[in-house]
């Protein structure tokens, strides 16, 4: 994991990452998407009856909303409701608002909320949390700001992710190449402790595959995701270093070309009414 003091790379990584984002966001999508899937049945709008029920949803918050795909899509699902699109990334907070408007905008930290106790019905987080250092105090925050009842959906990157890219760089020296992530037990541990109800929490892999090691690469630039933790740049690392590399790699090719696993782990937790 990185450490705190590196947020602001973070922040600046994907600010500048932008633009290009959404270009390259097939795995964002894809998690996304799935994330949705799993809110409970009866807190679509289309199974809610009665305008006062109990679990309409009026107000949701997007923490890590990114360019704000899934806040969109949030915004669709409730209009009427009050929806906070928050992340730590000023860049993508202002492209997000040129697309969405009517949805309400926050720069702040998920380690430190600022909204109120009991505000907010839903919290959705997809691939965000996973660059937050003290995932135990974004729990805590999130179950300060759940209305009693109110939802978490999140999706987060476990280790092994990249086990390809990573094991590749190990050919060619001991170096941090490749993000490190919190595991799938870490996880775990971390709801189990947080006094938030454990609907469904497992892991799920994710594989793509590419013609060449570049095409990886420079999509997890474009995405902001390239060196958060390291800042160490490929070009540090010799010829003959690099092209030990490229071979190591080459040999996970398989016919659909050459795999890039993730570990996508997908949480459901609720605060007790």
């Amino acid at each position: 994991m990185f450490k705190p003091q590196e947020k602001q790379r973070v922040a600046a990584s994907f600010s500048q990452a932008a633009t290009t984002y959404d270009s390259f966001a097939d795995l964002q999508r894809a998690v996304g998407t799935r994330l949705l899937s799993l809110l409970p049945e009866e807190l679509l709008p289309e199974k809610v009856q009665q305008p006062l029920n109990s679990k309409t949803i009026n107000n949701w918050l997007d923490l890590g909303c990114g360019t704000g795909h899934f806040a969109g899509q949030l915004q669709k699902q409730w209009p009427k409701a009050l929806g906070i699109g928050l992340d730590l990334a000023e860049g993508m907070l202002q492209f997000s608002r040129l697309r969405y408007p009517p949805i309400h905008y926050l720069c702040a930290d998920a380690e430190h909320l600022p909204l109120a106790d009991n505000s907010q019905d839903l919290i959705f987080s997809s691939l965000a949390l996973q660059w937050c250092p003290d995932f135990s105090a974004v729990l805590n925050e999130i179950k300060r700001v759940l209305k009693p009842g109110g939802l978490l959906l999140f999706s987060s990157i476990a280790d092994g992710s990249l086990v390809e890219l990573n094991k590749s760089w190990q050919a060619v020296d001991a170096k941090k190449h490749v993000n490190q992530f919190r595991t799938f037990k870490n996880y775990t541990n971390l709801v189990s402790s947080s006094d938030l109800e454990m609907i469904d929490l497992h892991c799920y892999q994710h594989i793509y595959h590419y013609e060449k090691v570049r095409d990886l690469t420079h999509e997890l630039k474009y995405l902001g995701a390239n060196h958060i933790q390291t800042g160490r740049a490929q070009g540090l690392v010799g010829r003959k270093g690099f092209q030990r590399f490229l071979n190591t790699y080459e040999t996970y090719r398989q016919p659909q070309g050459l795999p890039a696993t993730w570990q996508v782990v997908y949480g459901v937790l609720r605060k007790g009414e």
